[in-house]
């Protein structure tokens, strides 16, 4: 008989928490709960995994609670004061050697420039 020609059992709601009931237990198997009700272990998974997220569900989140931490002045650095000098970039492709300085200040205009000539 073809699997596919039978059709879908209906499990009643009782039946499904007697089996998720005897899952829950210490040292209880899956496996053997399942075969014992002439279930596939998967469908006993999916039971499983959809009480727990209905449960979940039914249970409003508790706020975090709030905890204080010490400020100490290692962290909070003093801020950090604009790099000096130039940025410095060397290509190499082959024998060829292309090195570019720039003013820090001027950082964006060579991302800008680097973008045209990486196109």
């Amino acid at each position: 008989m073809n699997p596919k020609s039978l059709p879908r059992r209906r499990h009643s709601d009782e039946f499904k928490a007697q089996v998720l009931h005897e899952c829950s237990q210490p040292g209880a198997c899956i496996a053997e709960i399942a075969l014992s009700h002439k279930l596939n272990a998967s469908l006993v998974h999916k039971w499983r995994s959809r009480a727990r997220r209905d449960l979940a569900a039914q249970q409003p989140l508790a706020p975090a609670p709030f905890i204080a931490l010490p400020i100490t002045p290692s962290l909070h650095p003093e801020p950090a004061t604009p790099a000096q000098g130039d940025v410095r970039i060397e290509l190499r492709r082959g024998a060829t050697t292309a090195s570019m300085h720039w003013p820090v200040a001027a950082a964006g205009e060579c991302i800008r420039m680097l973008r045209e000539c990486l196109r």
